[in-house]
């Protein structure tokens, strides 16, 4: 199980450039990612680095969507040489190189890494990948298991951070969600009972379409059996928005699946904000905050119910 507590995690841009080449390493781990866009990998194959065994991913665009490689290598710039003259690999724009320092990992680490990384990619579901079967886990001894298993809880903290958000598990078994409390009581309203939950409705009652969900730990969750659109809306407008790919992304993973007129949320899935949940629902681009009513009380958006939130915390600092 991954640690949630705070980590620090340095970054750096070597040629100054968010775009460019980057290395990302956290305070106490023997791992190190480099980050190089294909257009630099002249430079990037001179880094020390980039002889190390370790694993990597190669990740770019194919027929619109996002596609990935994942490898493992000996020693990393060899094989990435032969990938970028390989006419089936035309497609990747950037390569993540994942070793430890000081040359630490051997072959059966690295194929480890591969293995648990490739499994991890197809059970999330995010991106495809080009990679054909996925290899075995090698015999590793317990205690090298426990290690690479630490490695990986690690790796899994700095790819988010370098936009690399393919092993990110956003789907959930139906009802793990959990209801948070909706508005704070006043010292003198407080009482023993229990706090209030909020839940959020979006309804759409001319195709009969409705879809539910909580808020929770910065994420908003639409719950397993909330209906969405069947199809993505105005595909030829310039309203078909960012969110397309999102939706698009969900149908081939299974997450929204037909029943009926509609789609149905197959587990619970938590997005990014409520804009983004309420687009994937609605099949086109609109404003999450104003769409998301509290089930208690519609006249009360998302955007309300958060700036009551808000209020509450500038009272509260202002009476200090």
């Amino acid at each position: 199980m991954i640690d949630t507590k705070g980590r620090s995690l340095e970054l750096f841009y070597i040629d100054g450039h968010p775009d460019g080449m980057i290395t990302a390493e956290l305070f106490n781990w023997t791992g190190h990612v480099f980050v190089t866009p294909r257009t630099r990998l002249t430079e990037a194959l001179k880094r020390e680095e980039a002889g190390y065994a370790g694993v990597y991913l190669l990740l770019g665009e194919k027929e619109g969507q996002d596609f990935a490689y994942i490898g493992e290598a000996e020693d990393l710039g060899v094989r990435l040489k032969q990938h970028a003259a390989a006419s089936d690999k035309d497609w990747w724009e950037t390569a993540v190189l994942v070793s430890a320092s000081a040359n630490r990992l051997n072959k059966a680490h690295v194929k480890y890494l591969e293995a648990r990384l490739i499994v991890m990619a197809r059970e999330i579901g995010h991106t495809p990948l080009h990679n054909g079967n996925s290899p075995k886990l090698p015999g590793l001894t317990e205690a090298d298991i426990a290690k690479m298993e630490a490695f990986l809880a690690s790796l899994m903290v700095v790819l988010p951070a370098i936009r690399v958000d393919m092993f990110i598990q956003r789907s959930r078994p139906a009802g793990s969600s959990r209801s948070v409390p909706v508005f704070e009581a006043s010292e003198g309203e407080r009482t023993d009972a229990a706090p209030e939950t909020v839940r959020f409705v979006l309804h759409k009652p001319r195709i009969d379409l409705t879809a539910k969900a909580v808020f929770q730990d910065g994420e908003f969750i639409v719950e397993a059996g909330s209906q969405a659109r069947s199809d993505w809306q105005r595909e030829d407008s310039a309203q078909a928005g960012s969110y397309k790919p999102l939706h698009d992304e969900l149908v081939r993973s299974g997450i929204l699946q037909m029943a009926g007129t509609h789609r149905v949320f197959t587990k619970d899935y938590a997005f990014k904000s409520p804009s983004a949940a309420a687009a994937v629902v609605f099949g086109h681009s609109v404003s999450g905050p104003a769409a998301w009513k509290l089930e208690s009380n519609p006249d009360i958006s998302f955007r309300d119910w958060q700036a009551h939130q808000l209020d509450a915390v500038t009272e509260k600092g202002t009476g200090e």
